[in-house]
This record gives C-alpha cells, structure tokens and sequence, in this order.
C-alpha cells in the first residue's frame, strides 16, 4: 500500500467537519511517515498563505522532497487544499506535530527542513516566511540556534556560522566539536531518517545536511588550526 494511499484513508476517517490537524491526535501512535507526509503539506500550505502565493518551484520542490506518482496527484492536492482551508492555525499544527513526536527532535528537525527547502525553492526567502518558519520552529521547540543553522544552509545570504550548524557553543572543546560532527553525520543517513519515521521518497534533504555539517566541521577545524 503507498504512501498516498494510506494518507488519503486518513483523510477519510475524519469526522465530517473536523479539521485536518485532528489526524495527529487521533490516535496515540498513528502512522509515522502519514503523519510526516501530511505535516509537510499542511504546514507547506500554511507558509504558501505567509508569502501570499505558491509558485511553481515551490510544487516542484515539494516534488523533490516527495516523489507524486501522476496517479496520486490529486490526493496531495486534496490535502493541500485542506489544510489551506483548515481554520486552525498553523501554530496549532505545529504544537500537535510536537505532541505526537515528543522528545525526538531529530524527526521536527527533519520537518523543519522539509519546509525550508520547499520556502527557498523559487530563488527568494520572503521576510514573511522568514518569520513564519522562526514561528514553526518556536512551536516545535526547536531551540534558536537550529532555526539559526538551517537558515544558513538555505538562505544564500543568510550569515552563516559553522558552529550554529553543528549546535555547539563558540567556546566548545574541539572534542565535543567533533562528537557533534559525527552525530550529524550520523544523524543523516537515510537510514536513519527512515527508521525515525520520515518517508523514504524525503530522504533527499539529507545530501543537503551532510554537504552542510561536513563543510562546517571542516571550516571549524581549519580556524582552530590557525
């Protein structure tokens, strides 16, 4: 059974009014790569309404994040489409998402970058995006220095420090540097990623992570050298 069609029996099985975000606390351990999938798309739908459009490079790189079989096509819409007329908030969605995947910060993060990927898509970051991911990463409880790190990575002329990207302190022992090079390493095999519950078709932002926390270490290092 794909991925698609096991979001749209979701769908179907909520009350007839009911909103989309009910899907993540309607059972207490619900499909783990569903309730991934369908909080890309329902928060990706929210951030469309931050900047005031969806472009096509936007539906394109939800399109490389998640691979859309032409059949399933018009499932992903119709849960775009009901999430962007859900009447919940997008703080609301966050904050369930956190629920249901409490004290894994790796699987938020994950999300987090799904969407950062998807706001950089059409060569611009709006300051309304900017703002409405700073929003989705304070719900989740993700600390500022990861909305920090990841904004680097994608945002061109975002600053960018090699230590936010790794989520140590400046005055970090070169050991605990290193420790946390290597568990972001770790952290981004796709293995990983699939055993946490993110989709097999989204394991593509993690080549972007490794570029990312390699670079870093490897500038950190010949700073310290220096």
């Amino acid at each position: 059974m794909s991925i698609w069609t096991r979001i749209i029996e979701a769908v179907a099985a909520l009350a007839k009014g009911e909103g989309l975000a009910a899907i993540f606390t309607r059972a207490e351990r619900p499909d783990r790569s569903v309730a991934f999938t369908i909080a890309v798309i329902a928060l990706g739908a929210k951030m469309a309404k931050a900047d005031g459009h969806v472009t096509r490079d936007e539906v394109a790189a939800f399109r490389e994040v998640f691979v859309i079989p032409e059949a399933e096509e018009a499932n992903a819409a119709r849960v775009f489409n009901l999430a962007r007329q859900d009447v919940a908030g997008f703080e609301t969605y966050a904050r369930r998402i956190r629920g249901m995947f409490e004290g894994e910060d790796e699987v938020l993060t994950d999300l987090l970058e799904g969407l950062f990927h998807i706001a950089v898509a059409d060569g611009q970051y709006h300051p309304n995006e900017d703002a409405f991911l700073k929003a989705v990463a304070e719900n989740l409880g993700l600390g500022e220095r990861i909305f920090r790190g990841m904004r680097a990575r994608y945002v061109p002329d975002a600053p960018r420090d090699p230590y936010d990207v790794l989520g140590v302190a400046h005055d970090a022992a070169m050991e605990e540097i290193r420790a946390a090079w290597k568990q972001a390493v770790r952290d981004s095999h796709p293995d990983r990623l699939i055993a946490r519950g993110v989709p097999k078709e989204a394991v593509k932002l993690a080549e972007r992570r490794l570029l990312a926390v390699n670079e870093a270490w490897e500038e950190i290092s010949r700073a310290r050298v220096a």
